[in-house]
């Protein structure tokens, strides 16, 4: 069984696959004054309420955002499960059927986000992570990253908005009846939900008008189906993109990254 982990500014996604399944996802919140222990218990407790044997993972890969968390990480991963995991870092991006730019500068999540899409869709695509930061990473049919853009995510932009104003509150993201909003719900629901698709279609068009061809455009993340049917542009909604492209290393990659 593969363990793949994916530690992102607002949540740690991590899943157990077994061949070509994934037998569970689970998303918790990041805390990086959290230490090795505290997250080993986390994950005992996880794997132990869904009976999935520890002792049967053996390929683990972890991607981080949050530099301070991969020390603890290797730490408690070495202790739960006895062996260490593979790191997705630029020294394994020249084996990947993708090319990186800026390689020092790209978040692991978009390396993998890239690397899945291209194997399951092939290129021209572009990959649209609605995460803390809402990204769109495009991709040549060579499999060349052309470039990112990036900007708020959803909740990113409502936290900001209710937590600056003295009188708006957090609502649930949801496209609103109408976008002229009638009361305060509503109108924040229309410009964050309604006006992020706008931005969405927008910056598609944009980009494909640049690059003067289609691309297929792939929707992941946690708050990748807010936009569902309300996007004009968004063809494909894929939740475990970044996961599916943590286990492409995981398969092609592992015995090749452990022995260096």
């Amino acid at each position: 069984m593969i363990l793949t982990i994916d530690i992102g500014n607002t949540n740690i996604v991590f899943g157990v696959n077994d061949q070509n399944e994934w037998l569970k996802i689970w998303r918790i919140q990041t805390d990086v004054a959290k230490t090795a222990d505290e997250y080993e218990v986390i994950f005992r407790s996880l794997f132990n309420s869904c009976t999935i044997c520890k002792d049967k993972i053996t390929k683990t890969v972890l991607s981080s955002v949050v530099p301070s968390l991969i020390r603890p990480f290797k730490e408690m991963l070495g202790h739960l499960l006895g062996h260490a995991p593979m790191l997705v870092e630029p020294s394994v991006y020249d084996k990947l059927p993708i090319e990186i730019l800026s390689r020092d500068e790209i978040g692991t999540d978009i390396v993998a986000d890239a690397t899945a899409a291209f194997v399951r869709y092939g290129g021209p695509c572009m990959v649209i992570d609605f995460g803390t930061a809402l990204t769109f990473t495009t991709i040549h049919k060579s499999g060349k990253i052309l470039g990112v853009a990036i900007t708020p995510g959803l909740l990113t932009a409502l936290k900001s908005l209710t937590g600056n104003t003295a009188q708006l509150r957090d609502v649930q993201l949801v496209a609103p009846p109408s976008v002229l909003g009638d009361n305060t719900i509503h109108a924040i629901q229309s410009g964050i939900v309604l006006g992020f698709a706008g931005l969405v279609d927008s910056m598609v068009a944009r980009t494909e008008s640049e690059l003067s061809e289609k691309l297929t455009v792939i929707a992941t993340g946690g708050l990748s189906s807010v936009l569902q049917n309300i996007s004009a542009r968004i063809q494909i909604i894929d939740e475990n993109l970044t996961l599916d492209g943590l286990k492409y290393m995981a398969d092609h990659l592992y015995e090749l990254k452990t022995q260096n």
